[in-house]
């Protein structure tokens, strides 16, 4: 099962529900992983979306992905280094 497989639909649902409209796309360190993801192999990225308070919305392995998941929530993407 892929990264991508494990966004939760309760992941998704999280971008729409949060109240800002900027969030924030970033790159995640496996050890910053939930224990409930399977770390990906070596050399994958992971990348995260935030809400503007720091909370994670949802993890995808595709930072394009990401940046469509957040548009089509409403929400305009950014990218945090």
């Amino acid at each position: 099962m892929s990264h991508h497989d494990q966004t939760e639909q309760a992941d998704l649902q999280m971008i729409s529900d949060a109240p800002d409209q900027l969030v924030y796309v970033r790159e995640v360190r496996n050890g910053e992983l939930p224990d409930s993801i399977t770390p990906p192999p070596t050399g994958a990225r992971i990348f995260a979306i935030h809400d503007s308070n720091g909370a994670r919305l949802a993890l995808t392995d595709d930072r394009t992905l990401a940046f469509r998941l957040a548009r089509e929530h409403d929400r305009t993407p950014l990218s945090v280094h």
